[in-house]
C-alpha cells in the first residue's frame, strides 16, 4: 500500500491483512481461493491430530463426507494438481477463513500464507518462504517474533542411517512430530487405553499391511464407522500393526537410543548446532554429510536474504504436529502472547503431492500466518 494514510500502527485490522497479502502477491505469489468445502477423507488421512479432531464435518446427498476447509495447504495443493501448472514451478498466496473447533472462541478464523511448488533448488526455496512470511508480518506492522527452526528430514536421515526396525522408524518419527519425549515414545506398554487388544494383535500377527488395513476397514464398515477419534481406518491399522510388531520383539539398542537422545538435545544458535551435529555424526560413524550440507546451505540462503541467522533458535527436537511435513520446519511466536500458540508456521512437504494423486513427488514448501493471533486475538487455540 503506497498511501501514507494507510500505513503505520493506526491501520485497521483489514488494512493490515491486505498489506500482508499485498507483500506476498508483490513477491510473485499469485492469490488463489480454494473451495470452502473439501473432501473430509483427505484431511483425516493426511493432517495431524490437532487438525483432524477439530474439523467441521458434513455429508452431502450422495453420502460423501465433506468438511469445511480447516487449513489452506492441502486445498491449494489439490487445486495446483488439477491445474495446467501441475509439476511446474509456481507460487501461490492466500488470505481467507479456515474452520476449526476452538473452545471458547469462534470456529472461523483468518489465515494467510504462501505455498511454493516444483522448485528444484529446495534450500533456496525454503529460505524464500521462511523469510518472506516473516517479512509480510513486518509489512503489516506485526510484532517482533521469536523464531524456532527444526529439520525432521535431517532427523529421519539419522534414523535411517541407524538402521532401526521399521516399526521404530514410524513410531519415533510420529512421536517426534508430536513433540513427545523419548521416554514416552519408547514406552511400549502405553496404548493410550487400558483396553486389552490382544485378540486383534494376535489376528494381525504376521499379516501384511494391505491385509491389516483391509481387516480394520471391514470391521469399521460392519460397525458403520468411517473414523474413530479423528483417525482414519489406515491410521488405526498402522497403530495395530505397530503394537503387533512391538510385541513380537523389535527393539532399539541402548547405544542407538543414546545417539538419538544426543541428537534431540542439540539446540541453540543454528551455526553452532551445525557443528554439534557434524561432531555427533562423526562420533557415531554415520554419514549425514548430504543432509548437513543442505542444512548449512539453507542457512546461507537465509543470511543472503538479509535475515539475521543468529536471531533464530534451532532445536533438533522441534517438529510440527502435522503429518505431511518431511523436511525443514519453522514456527514464529509473539512473546506477548500467553497461550504459546505460533503466529507463523510452515515447512517442507515434498511427498504430499504424490499422496494426493501426483505420479511422483513434487518439491513443495509453504507457510501459514494466523491473522487473528497477529491482529487482536489473545488466547484462542
Amino acid at each position: 500500500m503506497s498511501d501514507a494514510a494507510s500505513t503505520g500502527p493506526d491501520r485497521t485490522t483489514g488494512e493490515r491483512q491486505e498489506a500482508l497479502l499485498s507483500h506476498l502477491v508483490g513477491a510473485g505469489y499469485h492469490r488463489v481461493e480454494p473451495s470452502f468445502l473439501q473432501p473430509a477423507s483427505v484431511f483425516l488421512d493426511l493432517s495431524g491430530e490437532d487438525i483432524r479432531t477439530r474439523m467441521y464435518l458434513t455429508t452431502d446427498a450422495s453420502g460423501a463426507e465433506l468438511c469445511l476447509r480447516p487449513e489452506f495447504t492441502i486445498p491449494v495443493c489439490r487445486d495446483y494438481l488439477a491445474s495446467s501448472s501441475a509439476g511446474a514451478p509456481v507460487g501461490y498466496s492466500y488470505l481467507g477463513p479456515v474452520f476449526r473447533y476452538r473452545p471458547g472462541a469462534p470456529g472461523e478464523s483468518i489465515q494467510a500464507g504462501i505455498e511454493s511448488f516444483g522448485r528444484q533448488d529446495s534450500e533456496a526455496a525454503d529460505a524464500e518462504i521462511f523469510t518472506l512470511a516473516l517479512e509480510a508480518v513486518a509489512a503489516a506492522d506485526g510484532p517482533e517474533l521469536s523464531v524456532t527452526i527444526g529439520d525432521p528430514g535431517l532427523f529421519s536421515d539419522l534414523l535411517e542411517k541407524l538402521k532401526l526396525p521399521p516399526v521404530w522408524l514410524r513410531r519415533i518419527r510420529r512421536g517426534h512430530s508430536r513433540g513427545q519425549s523419548l521416554d514416552r515414545i519408547f514406552n511400549t506398554d502405553q496404548n493410550g487405553s487400558a483396553s486389552d487388544h490382544s485378540g486383534v494383535l494376535a489376528a494381525l500377527d504376521g499379516v501384511d499391511k494391505t491385509g491389516a488395513r483391509a481387516l480394520v476397514e471391514d470391521l469399521l464398515s460392519i460397525a458403520g464407522i468411517s473414523s474413530v477419534g479423528g483417525r482414519s481406518a489406515n491410521e488405526i491399522a498402522e497403530r495395530f500393526l505397530e503394537q503387533s510388531s512391538l510385541k513380537a520383539g523389535a527393539a532399539v539398542s541402548a547405544e542407538k537410543r543414546q545417539v538419538i537422545e544426543r541428537f534431540l538435545a542439540i539446540a541453540g544458535d543454528p551455526d553452532e548446532a551445525s557443528s554439534q551435529l557434524r561432531k555427533l555424526a562423526m562420533d557415531a560413524g554415520l554419514d549425514l554429510a548430504g543432509a548437513l550440507d543442505s542444512f548449512d546451505a539453507r542457512l546461507g540462503f537465509i543470511a543472503a536474504r538479509g535475515f539475521d541467522v543468529g536471531s533464530i533458535r534451532f532445536s533438533a527436537g522441534f517438529g510440527r504436529n502435522i503429518d505431511y511435513y518431511t523436511g525443514f520446519v519453522f514456527e514464529a511466536h509473539d512473546p506477548a502472547r500467553q497461550d504459546g500458540r505460533p503466529v507463523v508456521g510452515g515447512g517442507r512437504y515434498d511427498r504430499l503431492m504424490k499422496t494426493l494423486g501426483a505420479e511422483a513427488d513434487i518439491p513443495a514448501v509453504g507457510a501459514g500466518i494466523w491473522c487473528d493471533r497477529l491482529f487482536g486475538e489473545t488466547g484462542a487455540a
